[in-house]
């Protein structure tokens, strides 16, 4: 019962932090509003003539023109009402979907990187598109099934006690009982919405991982487990929505045979009623169809608390997000351009949910117009060590400093304006080449700089040659170009945004021997002049570094030249020879 307790309370919470978000549009509800209280007034004129076309033509055959007439025009004026409310609370409700979104998308591009360990990108995308829309379902859309159904069961009660007090006095003896089946229902809906939320993000994470790794799924023969571990979760989702609809039903029929009964009630209160002279034959039509229109209208009324729960339900899975701590940056050190002097003084880094950290107190410096190349097993930390320097995560211990001062002293966006990136995983946009070249802060760009850069990045070789040059359209995540092209793209946005500090994230480690030779050498323009720090695969492309880190386990084991290292006869020596000996073979 406590749980009950607090679970409301976090649902009228929900509730009212959601309606924050319909207030910008509460003119566009007031005009919808009236529209339905309209509506439902020319629904019970409506209901109301049907007692003198009853009485007038059938039983006293006196025919008047003016009835029909009036018919036709209040059947008018209810769809003309209903319309201008269908289209003021829709455009309402769509607009509080796209508040949402833009609020949400807004805020997981400033949530840390651990998040997005932690929850798969299939989950945030349901959050932005389904949830979004139930939510707006209740803040907008259920709005107007509950007051439209509501002022049309108002009115036809008007028009029910206007006619028969007496026999409409049987109706409202049902209401306290449908109240409570109502509340009762409601709390089932709350939790089983929550889980088939939960249900349907798990689903599309399976099938995305699956989707995104079809070649390793069909090269291991994994389509039996793959699809009987999607069987699993749509067997849990199909029996979750079940329930959902024998609750739904369940009402729903408990609705029907209390309007049964009530209008098995309310013919033997009209019959007795007729009898004492006190109804007539067009009053009892009026009372009849009255009862007829109420139970579609309580039904309705009853799939609102589905709707309702289902879009609390989601509200509460965006608002836990948009309830998580953003990216820290309290940085107020101003940063025109970094020299790039890089130290790292007993750093220490930990991910999220693992007790040992992934680095060991690791320190170096890599100086201004100098290649430290960092290398090591896989697994020894080199990405997360690099990942530190913009702050896609925060070390647990030590310090990082750059010209000098912590990296916490600059705001985020100083700071990352600092550094280019180039990695194995290139991310191009659906877009243009040069929408994508020039990216970001570097869309305003000259077209010149954006052409010096491609050509710089040897990657005017195969745009030239391409329908429309620079503007040609690449597709989404660059689908339309090899590995290659999509690399050399990726070192001309690099080029052109000209940041004094460098990272290449094993840059060529996915290439043919043609691709790198080009690639690297649009790396041998790009490199100059900046503090460039490399993580490499290929130990004979970091030769030439001013200084080589060997990491293992998360620790620094080894730091010097290649030459010195080699000569050292420890890790670096021992990687290197199995290099050597892979390449002779």
């Amino acid at each position: 019962r406590g749980r009950d307790a607090v679970s409301e309370i976090d649902t009228s919470v929900t509730y009212r932090r959601l309606r924050q978000y319909a207030r910008p549009y509460w003119g566009l509800i007031a005009i919808g509003i009236l529209a339905m209280a309209l509506e439902a007034t020319a629904s019970g004129a409506t209901l109301w003539l049907l007692g003198p076309i009853v009485d007038n033509i059938f039983v006293e055959h006196n025919f008047s023109y003016w009835l029909p007439a009036g018919l036709v025009l209040l059947l008018m004026a209810r769809g003309l009402f209903g319309l201008v409310s269908d289209y003021t609370i829709a455009r309402a409700g769509r607009n509080v979907a796209r508040d949402l979104r833009m609020q949400l998308m807004a805020k997981y591009l400033e949530l840390p990187g651990a998040r997005f360990d932690t929850e798969p990108v299939p989950s945030m995308l349901t959050r932005l598109g389904a949830d979004s829309e139930q939510v707006a379902q209740a803040a907008v859309d259920s709005l107007k099934v509950m007051i439209s159904n509501t002022l049309g069961i108002i009115a036809t009660l008007v028009v029910m006690l206007w006619t028969s007090w007496r026999v409409s006095l049987v109706l409202l003896l049902l209401a306290p009982v449908m109240a409570w089946m109502m509340g009762k229902v409601g709390k089932r809906y709350r939790r089983l919405n929550h889980a088939i939320q939960e249900s349907s993000a798990q689903m599309l994470q399976t099938a995305d991982q699956a989707l995104h790794a079809q070649q390793d799924v069909k090269a291991y023969g994994a389509q039996p487990a793959e699809m009987a571990r999607y069987g699993v979760q749509t067997k849990l989702n199909v029996a979750l929505a079940l329930k959902i609809e024998v609750t739904r039903g369940t009402l729903s029929m408990f609705v029907q045979v209390l309007g049964a009964i009530g209008m098995a009630v309310m013919l033997v209160a009209a019959g007795f009623e007729a009898a004492q002279g006190r109804l007539t034959a067009g009053g009892f039509t009026k009372l009849m169809t009255a009862m007829v229109n109420l139970v579609p209208s309580m039904r309705q009324l009853t799939n609102v608390q589905s709707m309702l729960q289902r879009g609390i339900s989601s509200a509460e899975r965006l608002f836990s997000v948009m309830d998580a701590g953003s990216e820290r940056d309290v940085g107020r050190r101003p940063l025109e351009r970094a020299q790039g002097l890089i130290e790292f003084r007993g750093v220490e880094a930990r991910y999220e949910g693992r007790d040992e950290p992934v680095l060991h107190g690791i320190s170096f410096v890599a100086r201004p117009g100098t290649v430290t190349a960092i290398v090591g097993r896989s697994g020894s930390g080199k990405s997360s060590l690099v990942k530190l320097i913009p702050r896609f995560y925060e070390p647990s211990d030590g310090s990082i400093l750059l010209d000098g001062h912590l990296l916490d002293d600059y705001p985020l966006a100083d700071l990352r304006r600092q550094i280019a990136l180039v990695g194995q995983q290139v991310m191009l946009f659906d877009g243009s080449v040069a929408g994508n070249v020039a990216y970001g802060e570097l869309q305003e760009a000259d077209p010149a700089k954006i052409e010096a850069a491609v050509r710089d990045a040897n990657a005017l070789e195969f745009v030239a040659r391409m329908p429309d040059g620079l503007d040609t359209q690449i597709g989404a995540g660059g689908g339309k170009l090899s590995g290659g092209q999509r690399q050399r793209l990726a070192i001309a946005r690099a080029m052109l945004k000209d940041a004094p500090i460098l990272i290449l994230d094993e840059a060529t480690a996915a290439l043919d021997n043609a691709s790198e030779r080009l690639v690297q050498d649009a790396l041998a323009k790009l490199i100059p002049d900046r503090t460039t720090l490399v993580i490499a695969h290929r130990l004979s492309t970091i030769e030439h570094a001013d200084q080589v880190l060997v990491l293992d386990d998360g620790r620094l084991v080894e730091q010097g030249t290649h030459v010195e290292l080699l000569a050292r006869g420890g890790v670096y020596a021992h990687l290197h020879a199995m290099q050597f000996r892979e390449g002779a073979a």
